[in-house]
């Protein structure tokens, strides 16, 4: 039987009660996921437990992550923990293999389970959704073998439903665009260099500045694969010569806009 929202948020009120009940660890981002189940978990905390919000400065995310979680950490009166992760060092994510997100929560979540034992905490915890079970999220797998905790999917929350439940308890990032990691800019084989993932951090930058705040920016060779909303092409094209020039500052040789507009995961439709 479905559930409506009630019931399920119901549902995930007793299952934060159920996990914070001893101190607890959260993967921690700083995005809408993550930070409704932070909101919760503190309230849901019994009186005396600690709840440590752990995020990770990486190679492979956008700088602004980091300044973006703290800011929401403190909003939320939690533990705040950075811990620095260099995912280069790891051969088997050097190379962008196709199993890389696999081999990136892999690494992440050993990482933060070891913190955990450290800290004492019972659980650690991460903002996996439902509609993230219906999709090709490959990292869920190191999630499951690690057993660690996915909350808002128990529950079954929807993303519509994490950013509702987000914006009724007045969380600041309710709707935030989802940030996934740099490397999915590039094709599977292609060597993550920190410099060309920066590169493609700038060149994002600059286009959320310029109003285009859901961006992809693919990079294929020398070519910039932009996606954004299809209803913003008419947007994009008043700036087009701007946007042009300003990436091909940045190092962008071509500049293209993907007919296609923004998805998620265009880099899979390769593996098809």
């Amino acid at each position: 039987m479905n559930q409506n929202f009630t019931e399920k948020e119901e549902a995930l009120y007793s299952i934060m009660k159920k996990y914070t009940d001893r101190d607890v660890c959260i993967a921690f981002s700083g995005g809408a996921d993550s930070s409704l189940l932070l909101k919760l978990a503190v309230d849901c905390a019994a009186e005396g437990t600690k709840i440590y919000a752990v995020t990770f400065d990486t190679v492979l995310h956008p700088s602004c992550d980091l300044d973006i979680a703290k800011k929401v950490a403190k909003e939320m009166g939690a533990i705040h923990q950075v811990i620095f992760i260099n995912e280069l060092d790891n051969s088997a994510i050097q190379h962008n293999p196709v199993d890389r997100c696999y081999q990136c929560k892999k690494m992440l979540f050993q990482n933060l389970i070891t913190f955990a034992g450290k800290v004492h905490a019972a659980a650690v915890l991460e903002g996996t959704n439902e509609d993230d079970l219906h999709v090709y999220r490959p990292g869920l797998r190191a999630v499951h073998e690690l057993g660690v905790k996915s909350p808002l999917a128990e529950a079954g929350l929807t993303k519509k439903e994490v950013r509702s439940l987000a914006e009724k308890l007045g969380i600041s990032v309710a709707n935030r665009p989802a940030a996934p990691c740099l490397a999915t800019r590039l094709p599977y084989g292609a060597d993550l260099q920190p410099d060309i993932l920066r590169k493609i951090e700038d060149g994002e930058t600059y286009l959320k500045q310029a109003g285009f705040p859901v961006v992809r920016l693919r990079l294929h060779g020398n070519i910039a694969r932009i996606e954004i909303p299809v209803s913003d092409f008419s947007a994009f094209i008043e700036k087009r010569q701007e946007i042009t020039d300003r990436l091909k500052q940045t190092g962008f040789s071509y500049i293209t806009l993907d007919m296609e507009g923004f998805r998620s995961g265009s880099m899979d439709e390769t593996l098809s």
